[in-house]
């Protein structure tokens, strides 16, 4: 297998969220400046904007669009909240193709007035209620398994076990999973679901950060690789091995890397890569 030098930039992605406080066009400018080759754009950095023209200019940076963040929340125990959700997924599509990537994250949802069982139910259903509209414009569908500490309103989906599984019911090369180390470092079954994306050809994206000990915030505390106690490489070393040769992408929520001054916050980003990851 052909892999890239641990060091190498060219599978480096930034999520837009992780330097929140730089516009879009002030984050592509950097990123690119930088060596960086990929971009994740979260929606509300689209915000007022014309997507298109957005795409385009992220492209002028010579950066792929890497995905779109987010989708999801499908899990409502109201009717009309999940047909909300339903219609936002597919305003979602429109954007991604207007901006130019093929890649939506999911981040499901849950809501705590319902079990878990009927949240993951709706999940399922709100997918495929949205796979034709995203099949038609070329857009994959990454189902994001997110920490148990988030199960009650955040996703219901827990375990890469549980995003494979729906993968493998909605039957479509359109739906896959992400791997945010964040979320699944703990799993012991880990290791095997990776492989079991390596067979499915599913695993659509990898997210890194860290896991700082202890966590101050359990959204915006994440840890810049090397921080914490996530075996960044370990968990590489599988996702490798089952095939996946896309970006890195680097999510991190932080209220402390936020109050940096960007730039320096991007020169740690990139060396923490390239040390860690």
């Amino acid at each position: 297998m052909n892999t890239v030098p641990l060091n190498d930039l060219t599978r480096l992605c930034i999520h837009t969220i992780t330097t929140k406080p730089w516009s879009i066009e002030e984050a592509a400018k950097n990123f690119s400046a930088s060596g960086v080759k990929g971009i994740t754009v979260w929606r509300d950095a689209l915000s007022g904007r014309n997507i298109k023209r957005t795409g385009e200019m992220l492209r002028q940076h010579n950066l792929s669009v890497v995905s779109l963040c987010r989708g999801g929340f499908f899990a409502w125990r109201e009717p009309a909240k999940r047909q909300a959700a339903i219609d936002d997924n597919r305003r979602a599509v429109d954007e991604a193709f207007e901006l130019g990537t093929n890649l939506i994250v999911l981040v499901c949802g849950a809501d705590p007035a319902q079990s878990l069982e009927d949240s993951r139910k709706q999940i399922q259903e709100g997918i495929s209620l949205v796979l034709p509209l995203a099949e038609s414009a070329g857009i994959k569908l990454a189902i994001e398994p997110l920490h148990p500490m988030y199960a009650d309103t955040r996703s219901a989906i827990n375990t890469l076990t549980q995003a494979n599984t729906m993968a493998e019911a909605l039957n479509s090369p359109w739906t896959g999973v992400a791997v945010d180390v964040y979320h699944v470092w703990w799993d012991p079954d880990l290791e095997n679901e990776i492989k079991r994306c390596g067979r499915n050809n599913n695993l659509f994206a990898f997210h890194v950060s860290d896991w700082k000990s202890p966590t101050l915030d359990l959204l915006n505390d994440r840890g810049l690789m090397g921080e914490g106690c996530i075996p960044l490489k370990m968990i590489r070393s599988f996702v490798e091995a089952a095939g996946f040769q896309g970006f890195i992408e680097v999510e991190i929520f932080s209220n402390e890397y936020w109050k940096l001054d960007q730039s320096e916050f991007l020169k740690k980003i990139i060396s923490a890569f390239k040390t860690y990851v």
